[in-house]
C-alpha cells in the first residue's frame, strides 16, 4: 500500500515504540501533572507537529544532514537540551502562589505551550535520526514514489503515537486534579515537573 512493505510489522513496531517511555512521554506527563489537561493536550499537539516535521524532513532527505554532520548534530542536540533546561528552570523558580496558578503556568497562552512541545521534539536530533533509520526499512524498493511511502508511514506512526500520548495526558491531568489541594501541593508538582525537564535536558546533552 502506497509503496510500503511489511506494513503489519511496521504497525506492531510503531505501537511498541510509542509505548516505550522516552523524552516525549516524560515531557507530556510532566506538563500534564504540573499544568493540567489543557497544557497536556497542547503539548501532545506540539509534539505530534514535531513528528510531522521529522517525517517530512526524512522524506525529503533533510535528516541526512544530521546523520552525516557531527557539528550539525551537536548544535541541534545542545539547543534542544538548553531549551528543556530553560523550561525546567522557569517552572522551578516560579513563585506564584495564587489559586489560579497553583498548578503551574495557568496563564500561559495556548501558542506558548504548543510551541514548547513542538520545539522539544524538533530540537531532538535523535528523533530525526530515528525517522531516517526506521521508516526506510518499510519502503518497498519498487515504490513508485518513495516520498509518498515515507509520508504514509510517518502518518501511521504519528496516529499510533497520538493515541498513546492523549491517554498519557488525560491520565496525568486526572492525577493533577486529585492532587490540587492547595498552593503548596501545586508548587510541589510544578517544581517536580521542572526538575524532570532539567533532567531530560541534561540527559539529552550528555548522551552520545
Amino acid at each position: 500500500m502506497f509503496g510500503t512493505q511489511n506494513l503489519s510489522l511496521f504497525l506492531l513496531s510503531a505501537i511498541l515504540l510509542n509505548l516505550t517511555p522516552g523524552q516525549d512521554t516524560l515531557y507530556i506527563i510532566g506538563r500534564s501533572l504540573a499544568q493540567g489537561r489543557r497544557a497536556g493536550l497542547l503539548s501532545v499537539a506540539g509534539i505530534i507537529a514535531g513528528c510531522a516535521v521529522h517525517t517530512v524532513a526524512a522524506a525529503f532527505g533533510l535528516s541526512a544532514i544530521l546523520a552525516t554532520s557531527a557539528s550539525a548534530f551537536l548544535v541541534v542536540k545542545l539547543a534542544g537540551a538548553a531549551y528543556l533546561i530553560y523550561l525546567g528552570v522557569r517552572m522551578w523558580l516560579d513563585r506564584s502562589l495564587s489559586a489560579a496558578q497553583a498548578s503551574g503556568y495557568a496563564t500561559e497562552s495556548s501558542w506558548v505551550i504548543f510551541r514548547a512541545g513542538l520545539l522539544t521534539n524538533v530540537l531532538n536530533p535523535k528523533v530525526a535520526l530515528f525517522f531516517l533509520a526506521f521508516l526506510p526499512q518499510f519502503v518497498a524498493p519498487s515504490a513508485g514514489s518513495k516520498i509518498v511511502a515515507f509520508l504514509f508511514l510517518g502518518a501511521l506512526f504519528i496516529t499510533t503515537g497520538t493515541t498513546w500520548c492523549l491517554i498519557l495526558a488525560c491520565s496525568a491531568s486526572a492525577i493533577n486534579r486529585r492532587l490540587q489541594a492547595g498552593a503548596a501541593v501545586g508548587t510541589l508538582i510544578r517544581r517536580a515537573a521542572g526538575a524532570l525537564f532539567v533532567g531530560l535536558g541534561v540527559k539529552l546533552a550528555v548522551t552520545k
